[in-house]
């Protein structure tokens, strides 16, 4: 039977190489990935308290009141997105050039704690892609083009045996080197990937469910940059979607964080005492468009507990919705009550079962290890090909 990869290249009048197929997360030289790219300059306060500029504010009465009294969590849902990439094969097209066929596995997914007993799955959504180079289009009739494709080996006896379907195919551009093309497809993957998370969060806000009682947080940065495959081309036109949304950032680069003489921040950020955060600052990030943060960074664990000065602290981000939280800047309550409920959030603690224990909310744990645990095989994905 004619291996799916051949057929592939038969329907975009490539040649298939049959090259080595293998997982780029497996192959990499580990290394630490941050949440956040972008170089970020403090230079205006963000926040309704100018006196919380003075120093870092201490959350840590406010929030054993919340425990003592028994108040619910501000958050009830958890938003968390993961991928994993593939190289399966390179195909050579009539331009005398070859190009790397990535795939990937895309899992999406919200959970809901409605109250202490009950942790449960609210939306899961899982995604099998593949990423061609643009010249694979035979036909120049762009996503009509892949549309067609996707459906035609959808119906190859592999994936019908196998009880598998690929829910779309993604293009990137022809241009560049061999390098550039795998970074190219990883990025639509990872493309696919944010769309998903957005489509999440607006059906979440269509359907009422998120309120000033019940927040959602999403896993990393809500830095999204813009994009142009989906149906969300730009983050501003969602702002109204992030209300009641914050991202908890458990990987960040310190040294990216200045304040307004051009500074690090960095020691600033370390030196932060246990259950304190620092005052919220305003932040435009321009990969994003015209939308405006809030942007604080609290610790959560003490740091002779781990091992490094930045383990324990978590970056915090909430969307500036309204013009007077864009004109100056979010409620301090709302950042003290968000912070006090992210510190009772910190246990039970994953130790042992995560390097990055210090810095995870285990409702986000519980959330991606059950993404990570709906993933087929890499063994068995790969010999799909």
């Amino acid at each position: 039977m004619e291996k799916l990869i051949e057929y592939i290249a038969k329907e975009t009048r490539g040649k298939s190489f049959k090259s080595y197929k293998y997982c780029f997360e497996g192959v990499e030289v580990p290394s630490v990935i941050y949440d956040d790219n972008d170089n970020i300059t403090f230079k205006k306060f963000g926040e309704t308290n100018s006196d919380y500029q003075k120093g870092s504010i201490n959350l840590e009465e406010r929030a054993k009141k919340f425990n003592e009294q028994q108040i619910p969590s501000l958050f009830k849902y958890f938003l968390d997105g993961t991928r994993r990439t593939y190289k399966v094969d390179d195909i050579a097209y009539p331009n005398n050039r070859i190009y790397p066929i990535v795939a990937g596995q895309i899992g999406v997914g919200v959970t809901v704690r409605e109250n202490p007993e009950s942790f449960n799955i609210k939306k899961f959504e899982k995604h099998l892609v593949l990423s061609l180079p643009d010249c694979a289009d035979k036909d120049g009739k762009g996503t009509l083009f892949f549309n067609n494709l996707v459906s035609k080996i959808n119906q190859h006896e592999t994936l019908k045996n196998k009880k598998i379907q690929f829910n779309k195919i993604l293009s990137y551009e022809d241009s560049g080197d061999q390098e550039k093309y795998e970074n190219k497809g990883i990025a639509t993957i990872q493309d696919e990937m944010i769309d998903l998370e957005k489509s999440i969060v607006k059906e979440l806000t269509q359907k009422n469910l998120l309120n000033e009682d019940a927040y959602l947080i999403k896993d990393g940065s809500l830095e999204y940059a813009k994009v142009n495959t989906g149906n969300h081309r730009e983050l501003s036109l969602l702002i109204n979607n992030y209300r009641r949304v914050i991202g908890v950032s458990k990987s960040f680069n310190p040294e990216s964080c200045h304040d307004e003489r051009g500074k690090s921040n960095a020691k600033r950020i370390a030196d932060l005492k246990i259950y304190h955060r620092t005052p919220a600052y305003m932040y435009e990030a321009s990969r994003v468009g015209d939308v405006k943060f809030a942007i604080w960074y609290l610790r959560i664990r003490e740091a002779f507990r781990t091992a490094s000065p930045f383990d324990g602290i978590i970056k915090i981000q909430k969307i500036l919705v309204t013009d007077d939280e864009q004109k100056n800047g979010l409620d301090s309550t709302e950042i003290d009550n968000i912070s006090a409920n992210l510190i009772n959030e910190r246990n039970p603690v994953c130790y042992g079962n995560d390097n990055r224990w210090a810095n995870h909310l285990y409702p986000i744990y519980l959330t991606e290890r059950f993404l990570k645990s709906q993933y087929l095989s890499d063994i068995f994905f790969l010999n799909i090909f």
